[in-house]
């Protein structure tokens, strides 16, 4: 049973990274709508994967408490630890993946921002409690 969760949880991580190597190739031909419709998807997959993990995690637990006596690394045979081995590396690459797809989604965010600063000015209000800006080029006097 573990086998088919770790399998199982290793189809989900690969197509994460592929979906997020999608949303790469797609915020640089700035694509946001296929973006937007793939988010639905990878929450999806995520909590697939959790449930996956959450599996993984009860039979681990399972084996080990019925062999108090004996280390993990030796119950497992070695198809469950080169298992265990391609989930830690594909989590890692997710995690690069994701690092590298948050630094353009940064980079694309202040240019919209800074873009809007040029086209609507805004001011901040004093104080330090107080950060709400308002438009200058939006405001009404009644």
């Amino acid at each position: 049973m573990l086998c088919y969760y770790l399998e199982g949880a290793l189809r989900d991580l690969q197509t994460l990274i592929d979906t997020t190597s999608e949303d790469i190739e797609d915020i640089k031909e700035a694509r946001h709508e296929e973006i937007f419709s793939r988010i639905e998807k990878k929450e999806s997959l995520i909590q697939s994967f959790e449930a996956k993990k959450g599996q993984i995690d009860s039979e681990i637990a399972k084996i080990s408490q019925e062999n108090p006596n004996i280390d993990l690394e030796d119950l497992l045979d070695k198809n469950q630890k080169n298992l265990l081995n391609q989930m830690r590396d594909k989590l890692a690459n997710l995690k690069d993946k994701n690092r590298h797809y948050a630094r353009m989604v940064l980079a694309v965010s202040e240019f919209y921002n800074s873009l809007l600063e040029r086209i609507v000015p805004s001011e901040s209000s004093s104080g330090y409690n107080n950060q709400k800006r308002v438009s200058s080029f939006l405001q009404v006097k009644a």
